[in-house]
């Protein structure tokens, strides 16, 4: 992931909001057997998706093959997961990360903006504090090209509107943050993703990315401990040195993993 000082923004939160249900619509009518391009040429000739507008099929698959489809063995791990019906909750939040993963804008306003104020325990949040956030980042030039105000607006209420539909906001006008909740299968599929990043367990305890989910480093903790006795891996820790190990190499073979610790 790019560090937000060298992270270029883009509006395209414009054209997709969270694409929750079009998304798990695609996941599970996903063909692991034939390339991407052949399942997107696909969704496109059936209207799988059953909109009206070709622009707006585009804008989604866009979004959708920048989001889910850039590593090969997550997209096959996705397709597992949804087509086993993975509880809402707990497939929601991985959707989300990988979302934050791949949009900066999502995923440096949590961190920046969300997560700060969390911590000092506010739960409240408005548009308004979007704009000056964005408006922060133009004046830092790391825009792909200058934003109108119509466009600060409108990206500001796509942001706030995607991340309620995650599950990271509540509220129509008034927005409030929710206090965290990360079902352990989720916890668990996040923690080996990130370990394939980072294979420090102690690094893997700390990493920023679970402010994501206003988790600190305590809250995290208790998380591997739940994931530890439900078998979902093994924590173990002796002072300063962490040691997790997981039960499989790869992520399509770990979602099986979970799937069956989670039935």
């Amino acid at each position: 992931m790019v560090k937000s000082s060298k992270a270029i923004y883009s509006s395209k939160i414009l054209k997709a909001g969270s694409i929750l249900t079009e998304t798990k619509i695609l996941l599970a009518d996903w063909d692991n057997s034939v390339s991407v391009n052949q399942d997107l040429d696909r969704f496109r000739q059936n209207n799988i998706l059953g909109k009206a507008s070709r622009s707006r099929v585009e804008d989604i698959l866009k979004v959708f093959k920048q989001r889910y489809l850039v590593e090969e063995h997550v997209t096959k791990a996705l397709v597992s997961l949804v087509k086993a019906r993975c509880p809402a909750d707990s497939l929601n939040q991985i959707l989300y990360f990988h979302a934050a993963r791949s949009d900066p804008l999502i995923h440096d306003f949590v961190i920046e903006v969300l997560w700060p104020r969390y911590q000092k325990g506010r739960q409240d949040i408005i548009v308004r504090d979007a704009e000056d956030w964005i408006r922060e980042k133009i004046s830092k030039g790391v825009m792909t090209s200058p934003w109108s105000k119509n466009t600060i607006m409108r990206s500001a209420g796509g942001l706030m509107s995607t991340l309620r539909d995650f599950g990271i906001l509540q509220g129509l006008n008034n927005k409030s943050l929710i206090p965290a909740y990360l079902p352990v299968d989720a916890f668990s599929y996040i923690a080996f993703y990130l370990s394939k990043l980072q294979p420090s367990g102690k690094r893997l305890l700390e990493s920023k990315e679970w402010q994501l989910f206003f988790l600190g480093t305590d809250a995290v903790e208790r998380l591997f401990m739940e994931a530890h006795q439900q078998h979902f891996l093994d924590y173990n820790a002796a002072g300063s040195v962490i040691r997790i190990v997981f039960p499989s190499e790869s992520i399509e073979e770990y979602v099986h993993v979970i799937l069956e610790r989670a039935h």
